[in-house]
């Protein structure tokens, strides 16, 4: 495990247009999630103890964005040949675990998680009505073995002010995670060599 930051892509920017199948197989596009005032795109997996640190808390969170109008889908950015653990039967068990109520999709050529310049698991990208980026970072504070709860705190304010009609928040702080298992030749050039 990597502790890496988010690289923080610069707001404004649109959402990225995709086609992926989800851990059931049906096939998934921006289009079919261009409904509503904005859109949450969510890069985890199963493996990653950060993501595994916030599993129950999404969760929950993301039931209540659903019930908000928001649409939400995860994608899953990892090589799962090297990562075996993020293979589609594991990410069903995860979904039907915590109850995910969102799409959970397999990046499978990463290119998704390129155009948002992810870097770990999990990282957060809010897109508002028009599909333009207007939050990403970190769900809160919390993070293994940090003594801290839970709460989704920062993503749930981005998304108050979101529905609001407000400004994007000023202070969006990166997400802190695993870094992104890249398929070996397929690493972005804004990923730092390891």
């Amino acid at each position: 495990m990597v502790r890496t930051p988010s690289t923080m892509l610069p707001l404004g920017r649109p959402a990225p247009a995709f086609s992926l199948p989800d851990t059931d197989g049906r096939l998934w596009c921006l289009e079919d999630l261009a409904t509503g005032p904005g859109l949450l795109i969510m890069a985890i997996c199963n493996h990653c103890p950060y993501v595994k640190h916030v599993n129950a808390g999404l969760g929950e969170m993301a039931r209540d964005f659903r019930d908000l109008g928001l649409a939400m889908a995860a994608i899953m950015p990892n090589d799962a040949e090297s990562h075996p653990d993020d293979g589609v039967e594991h990410l069903r068990r995860q979904k039907a675990e915590f109850g995910f109520p969102f799409p959970y999709l397999i990046d499978a050529d990463q290119g998704v998680a390129k155009a948002c310049r992810a870097a770990c698991t999990p990282d957060f990208f809010l897109f508002d009505g028009e599909r333009r980026l207007y939050y990403r970072g970190q769900m809160d504070d919390s993070r293994p073995d940090s003594g801290i709860p839970v709460t989704g705190a920062d993503l749930r304010a981005a998304v108050a002010a979101l529905l609001a009609g407000k400004p994007a928040p000023e202070i969006q702080k990166p997400s802190l995670g695993c870094n992104i298992k890249w398929k070996k030749g397929n690493e972005p050039d804004y990923f730092p060599a390891r």
